[in-house]
């Protein structure tokens, strides 16, 4: 199985050759800024299936959970592409909105649901985390 994407500009491709490993809705309060207040929903891959082709900006912050976070985007149009943290370099977490095909993925959990405002609808079908959980594999 094999993912593409890219920004709202084009400016940016990728292409993914593996499966992911998880996808999963984030409230913490840097995410609802990049989503214009809303949750982002992110996918989960292994960082070497990744192959990238554009200029990406890279935005360096201590992320909720005190992770060294590196969030990349498009340096011509913002769109926010992925994000990473330095204790786990070999994840990447993508987009879900920068997939081509948006219908492969669907949310395994949501996490950070003690930052979603109170009118937010969490889906509880999906296991949650108040906080960050625990480290994934890999």
């Amino acid at each position: 199985m094999s993912f593409s994407g890219g920004c709202l500009c084009g400016a940016v491709r990728y292409d993914i050759s593996a499966h992911p490993i998880t996808t999963r809705v984030c409230w913490c309060l840097v995410c609802q800024k990049i989503a214009a207040g809303n949750a982002t929903i992110n996918v989960c891959f292994q960082s070497a299936s990744v192959r990238i082709e554009g200029e990406l900006r890279d935005y360096v912050s201590t992320a909720d959970s005190g992770n060294t976070m590196h969030r990349r985007f498009c340096s011509a149009c913002g769109t926010h592409v992925f994000s990473g943290s330095e204790a786990r370099p070999q994840l990447v977490f993508v987009r879900s909105g920068t997939l081509d095909d948006r219908s492969i993925v669907k949310p395994a959990s949501t996490i950070w649901v003690s930052r979603a405002p109170p009118w937010s609808w969490i889906d509880r079908s999906l296991p949650t985390f108040d906080r960050q959980p625990p480290p994934l594999p890999g």
